[in-house]
């Protein structure tokens, strides 16, 4: 890990986009100023760590998750092809 002091108003360079300045610093609280672009995510590390456990649990399948799956394929089988909807007919 890289520390670094800095003082109000300072700022780091991360690569040649992403710049961290210090806005702040009240008692033991700094407050950050972070310019990065706007493809690169920029979360708290709690809210990143809420995200990914989300996104684990959303992409895992429960047991009862595909329960019907088959009878829904298999009705729309029976129904025949769809014919294209041409809109209303006059």
């Amino acid at each position: 890990m890289l520390v670094l002091s800095r003082q109000r108003d300072e700022s780091i360079m991360i690569g040649d986009n992403i710049v961290v300045t210090i806005v702040d610093i009240r008692g033991d609280k700094v407050r950050l100023g972070i310019n990065a672009p706007s493809e690169i995510p920029v979360h708290r590390q709690e809210v990143y760590e809420a995200i990914q456990r989300e996104n684990l649990r959303a992409a895992r399948l429960e047991p009862g998750d595909t329960e019907g799956l088959g009878r829904l394929a298999d009705r729309g089988a029976a129904q025949g092809p769809k014919k294209p909807n041409d809109g209303p007919r006059r």
